[in-house]
């Protein structure tokens, strides 16, 4: 049993309520007691700054980059990452170590006056800063009002309920592990692809601290390992920085992987959209496979409008 647990998070109600799940789990392995764990709360770039868009202050590493360097010096011993906003690239002598079980993927729309993007009146105002959705929703309706829309669940929420838009987008999996009543509808990926990893949970540790890697194999879900290492290879890639609209979703069933990718102009007036299947053993290869392919067929006026390397 593992003397002392040190889990570093950052601070907002979503990304605690992962903390609580990593405790829970880290307890019921029976490596680690109760009263020897601790959650440390960790506030990071991309939680200071709330006045200007991820895209302008450096992407969503400002969302791990204290993290992981608490991690480093020893500070904490795992951090808790919603896999979405992990960059594909870890400092040297950090990894990723366990993926937990998925939540629902699927990002949900939440209006007061429409059940589906079909709905939403013409010209409606939606707030949300990813350039995905943003790029997926002009893509699907040409005439929505996008406006950017930071802060954390309840604060979009309050905006919402105020008024200052007609929908926003959040994620299934934030909605359920806040435990919020809140209506909402979850959107189909065949009209809006999630981000990579969406859902997922990732802890990531010091690749020579023996400890907390046997605790991350003891709470890994493989399946969902399996899926966002094609989701995270599609990914790396692309080389997508945060202005990138990039979708990835990957499904496994039983011994094979399947993996369906886009990129998209951020104006959503182009997308080009993949899908392939491999081996559950080949899921990294399958992710880079459908990178390059995508990459292949990308124009060069797309790569400059999409910000991707050639």
């Amino acid at each position: 049993m593992t003397t002392e647990l040190k889990i570093g998070t950052r601070g907002s109600p979503l990304a605690l309520a992962q903390a609580e799940i990593v405790r829970a789990l880290a307890v019921a392995s029976g490596m680690v007691a109760a009263d020897a764990t601790e959650i440390v709360i960790i506030k990071t770039s991309g939680d200071r700054i709330q006045d200007r868009s991820l895209a302008d202050i450096g992407g969503k590493g400002l969302f791990v980059k204290e993290i992981e360097e608490a991690l480093s010096d020893g500070r904490i011993d795992i951090a808790v990452h919603s896999l979405k906003d992990l960059p594909a690239w870890m400092p040297e002598g950090l990894g990723l170590a366990a993926v937990l079980k998925r939540a629902d993927p699927r990002d949900a729309l939440l209006s007061p006056i429409a059940d589906s993007i079909a709905a939403l009146p013409q010209g409606a105002c939606i707030g949300t800063s990813g350039p995905r959705r943003k790029a997926l929703l002009l893509s699907l309706r040409p005439d929505l009002k996008i406006v950017d829309f930071r802060g954390n669940v309840g604060t979009r929420l309050a905006k919402l309920a105020a008024g200052e838009v007609d929908g926003t987008m959040l994620a299934v999996a934030g909605i359920v592990r806040l435990g919020l009543t809140v209506e909402h509808h979850p959107l189909d990926p065949a009209e809006m692809l999630p981000a990579a990893c969406q859902g997922a949970i990732g802890l990531e540790i010091r690749l020579d601290d023996e400890r907390m890697l046997a605790l991350c194999d003891a709470i890994n879900d493989p399946v969902s390992a399996i899926a966002v290492t094609a989701e995270r290879a599609f990914l790396a890639e692309l080389d997508g920085s945060c202005r990138t609209p990039i979708g990835a979703l990957a499904t496994v069933d039983g011994g094979q992987v399947a993996l369906d990718g886009l990129v998209a102009r951020p104006d959503g007036t182009a997308l080009i959209r993949m899908q392939s299947v491999a081996s559950v053993d080949d899921a990294a290869r399958l992710g880079r496979e459908l990178g390059l392919a995508i990459k292949v067929e990308m124009p060069l006026d797309f790569f400059a409008a999409a910000e991707l390397g050639g």
